[in-house]
């Protein structure tokens, strides 16, 4: 008889995982007794106090949430808010789109952008399945790094797409083409709206337009991920640009929409995944029968939504006052961090450090890829407890008035002294 053993998931079956490296980089800054540390990992806003905010417009919301006689605690329906989902679509589209009045867009409230992200995958493993479909997944290198697990746990191969050029900081456009054209017919390129996690690198509009009709051409499916919308420029048409473009060129796509960074919603997970058929006369349908197979993949998830973010959301969207506050709560946040550009790239350059560093005003959003190499990062925070990710991403919002020259001078003492 075979010895007992005390468990079915011994070592070589499930052997420990590393851990996340963004969530171990904020163990160690927290850990660190420095009153000179500087946080540049973390992916959320701070003010110039480095502390979080909460966006004057969403206490507004919780106040009159909180007030409502009809509020209570019931489950949501499965696709979510419909307050929230139907004006998410009106915010990516524009008001009056045609995509929504001709009933081609289905939407789903999800575990913020990131189970969007997930919905989306599990929707395209199930069923992007018709002759010419490619499943492989086409990401930037570099991209945001859960983009990488959410489609492989999914069973969906992955390949990359150049994006980031390391001798101008800037976006390889040409590189970035002759992946997409080299790409089988029907490949699902998943695209950064605005913003792009990690290098803060966006195509310019005569870019996007270059993009679209490459992808046209091939065939490609659109998968967009937009989680800056308003952020990035503190414009909300601006930054939604690129999906527009997509959806008036005809495209079938995909949309994962999150509320954490533009409404400060982190930890309430407010997001919605939407689907967009191409104008035909069977648009309509179509939708519904997505829609019907996406809301059978949500049962099986999560069943119903969250209620709070969503609400939140919903209350500012709907209400005209409010979304204007709004729009003046994402010029405070956006201005900050172009703020924050602007004195980082001058003291850089007023120290005489070595290199160009216009990359940093010429990127947009929270994050910036500094160019910085793994040593110099490590140098930076043995020495003078900076934290940031190994690749050189920084977090804009993590300075502030107070840190900005020290964090610059630091950077220039270690790229003298580290090549």
């Amino acid at each position: 008889m075979a010895p007992a053993s005390t468990t079915r998931f011994p070592a070589e079956v499930v052997p420990q995982a590393p851990e996340d490296p963004l969530f171990g980089l904020m163990r160690a800054y927290k850990a660190d007794p420095s009153p000179n540390k500087v946080d540049l990992g973390i992916g959320a806003y701070r003010d110039d106090n480095a502390k979080p905010w909460i966006l004057p417009v969403v206490k507004k919301a919780d106040e009159i949430l909180r007030n409502d006689p009809e509020a209570n605690h019931e489950y949501l329906p499965i696709a979510g808010l419909a307050s929230l989902t139907s004006k998410a679509a009106d915010l990516l589209l524009g008001n009056s789109a045609p995509a929504v009045a001709e009933k081609r867009v289905a939407s789903v409230q999800t575990i913020s952008g990131t189970g969007a992200v997930h919905l989306g995958a599990l929707f395209l493993a199930k069923f992007y399945k018709i002759n010419g479909a490619n499943r492989t997944v086409y990401l930037s290198n570099p991209t945001w790094a859960n983009h990488h697990q959410i489609f492989t746990n999914v069973g969906l191969p992955i390949a990359s797409y150049p994006y980031f050029n390391k001798e101008t900081k800037g976006l390889d456009i040409d590189g970035m083409k002759a992946a997409l054209a080299e790409a089988p017919d029907g490949s699902v390129i998943l695209l950064h709206a605005c913003a792009h996690n990690p290098t803060g690198v966006d195509p310019s509009l005569e870019q996007w337009g270059e993009i679209a009709s490459l992808m046209k051409a091939k065939g490609h499916f659109p998968f967009f991920d937009t989680a800056y919308q308003g952020f990035a420029s503190g414009d909300l048409d601006r930054d939604a640009g690129a999906i527009r473009l997509f959806v008036q060129m005809g495209f079938e796509l995909v949309i994962a929409q999150s509320f954490a960074k533009n409404f400060g919603l982190y930890g309430e997970r407010a997001g919605c995944f939407h689907y967009v058929a191409a104008p035909s006369p069977e648009a309509a349908e179509i939708t519904t029968r997505v829609a019907s197979q996406l809301a059978i993949l949500q049962r099986s998830e999560i069943s119903n939504p969250p209620l709070y973010g969503a609400r939140i959301a919903s209350i500012v969207l709907n209400d005209p006052a409010l979304f204007a506050e709004w729009q003046e709560n994402l010029r405070t946040m956006s201005g900050r961090i172009i703020d924050m550009r602007k004195k980082l790239r001058g003291k850089l350059e007023e120290l005489g450090t070595p290199g160009q560093w216009n990359h940093i005003t010429d990127q947009i959003g929270m994050f910036s890829f500094t160019g910085l190499s793994e040593a110099q990062v490590l140098k930076l925070r043995s020495d003078y407890h900076i934290y940031m990710t190994k690749n050189g991403r920084i977090s804009m919002a993590g300075l502030n008035s107070r840190n900005v020259d020290y964090v610059a001078t630091a950077v220039d003492r270690v790229v003298r002294e580290v090549q």
